[in-house]
Order: C-alpha cells, then structure tokens, then sequence
C-alpha cells in the first residue's frame, strides 16, 4: 500500500508537476476500490443526492447524511485523503454553524479535511474553519448548490466579465489559505490561466487538460448511468450495462431451477 495521503502529498504534486487524481465515493465497498486502485484522493461529494438519492440537484442532502456517508468511505480507505463536502446551508448561517458542521465531518466522519463551494463571499468562512485546525478545499465555477442561482447546470466564465471574477475568486482563496481548489466547468482556457496564477492545486472537472489534476463522480467514469453523461466525462467502462446482464442471468437461472446448483448447497 502506497503511503498515507495528504494535504502536502498533493501540493507536492503540484510543485513536481505531477498530476492530481480524484473520485467519489460514498460507500465502503467503493471507497475501497478506488484506494486499492492508487487514487490520490476520495471526495465524498454531497453529489451523493444525485447518484445515490436520485435527487434533480444536491440541495436536499443533509449533515446527517453528509456524516453517514464519509464514516462508510472512512472505513474503506487507508492511503487516499478524504474530502468531505459540506452541503448546502451548512456553512451559510452563521460562521459558528459552519465551524460546527466541518468538526462533524471529521469528527463523525472521518475526513481529513472539507471542501465547500463560493468564491471571494466564502473567504471568512474559510478562515473561520481554518481556525479550528480544519484544511479546506475551495470550490469555484459550477457550484451545484448555486443552481437554482445560476439558472442550471451550465459552464461558467465563458463572458470577460465572469472569467475576471473567477480569477479574483481563485486568488481570494487561496489568500484565504485553502490548500487546493476545484474548478468545474469552466472554458479550459480560463482553467489554465487559473492554474498559472495558483500556488495550491488546481483540480478540475470539465475544465480541461491543464489543471494540476482531474476528479470525476466514479458512477459516471464506470458507465453506471445508461442515460445521460455529461460531455467532460470518459466512460472508463460500463458497469451499468455489466450489471444488468449479471442480474439478467440471475433472475433467468432462478426462474428455470438452474440455479443454486448441488455446489452451491450444503450436506446433511
């Protein structure tokens, strides 16, 4: 097993120019695999209402939920850093509240650090948990929690306008003392500027090649959806497609006595 992960593991990464790898998880069985497979690290995404819940957006996924989650990844990971998201209006109230609610994930859950989605508005917040020993990781272009904001799932910074408040944002942070940022669906242009102009990480997501490393939710990179892949997504193979024929086979085999077989048994 590869040594623990962390924080420094991947600003290293960043100042030997080596790239940065990422994954959801949300469950042990998968926080596993990924840890066994060498990912730098696991984020334990509150797009876990979408993959997991079958919600439309994340907004509806809790501390509870948030806590659950990480504590089952925790336990399956022994080398990857562990990012936990803090979901919406967890850390919007007040900066105790958010203090409060990143002690929980890795107090209940067992994260080594958080991450939380806003620009230059989320700087006090930022610091506020930075003050309770807490790293934090940023999150700027797409923000999911801001969709009803944004008008929808759409690529941010394509106006000279946005892409110059971006960049502010991405200083800010990083003023702030986030130890690396991710940047979502932004032009691969704009990402590379932003990449330049950073001394943390940079990890994008549909934000092209130039970043300092790339993360994905696993059920998309597995094929496990059969309906919509977003575009900045490379189907490393199709699990959904694997497991329905799997399951097909089942239900076949039961039906017809086929299964269990004599080996399948045990003797008196």
């Amino acid at each position: 097993m590869d040594r623990k992960k962390t924080i420094r593991s991947l600003q290293e990464k960043k100042g030997n120019k080596e790239k940065i790898t990422m994954l959801t998880a949300y469950d042990y069985t998968m926080a596993s695999i990924l840890d066994q497979a060498g990912v730098d690290a696991i984020l334990v995404g509150d797009s876990l209402g979408m993959v997991v819940q079958g919600k439309d957006t994340t907004l509806e996924v809790s501390m509870d939920q948030m806590a659950y989650h990480c504590r089952c990844v925790a336990a399956g990971a022994r080398s990857a850093l562990l990012v936990g998201d803090l979901p919406f209006l967890s850390y919007h109230i007040s900066l105790e509240e958010g203090i409060r609610n990143a002690g929980r994930l890795v107090q209940e859950g067992g994260v080594h650090c958080v991450k939380l989605e806003g620009g230059r508005e989320m700087v006090p917040m930022v610091e506020a948990i930075l003050r309770a020993q807490i790293p934090v990781m940023g999150h700027i272009g797409l923000t999911p929690q801001s969709v009803n904001a944004l008008g929808g799932f759409k690529v941010q910074g394509r106006e000279a306008e946005r892409a110059k408040a971006l960049v502010e944002d991405a200083l800010a942070l990083e003023a702030a003392g986030v130890f690396a940022l991710v940047l979502e669906a932004v032009p691969a242009s704009l990402a590379r500027e932003i990449t330049g102009k950073l001394e943390i990480p940079v990890i994008g997501i549909g934000a092209g090649k130039d970043c300092d490393g790339q993360v994905l939710v696993v059920h998309d990179m597995l094929g496990l959806y059969a309906d919509h892949t977003p575009k900045f997504v490379k189907r490393y193979a199709e699990l959904g497609e694997a497991a329905r024929n799997a399951v097909q086979s089942y239900v076949r085999e039961v039906s017809s006595g086929a299964f269990p077989e004599e080996r399948h048994s045990f003797k008196g």
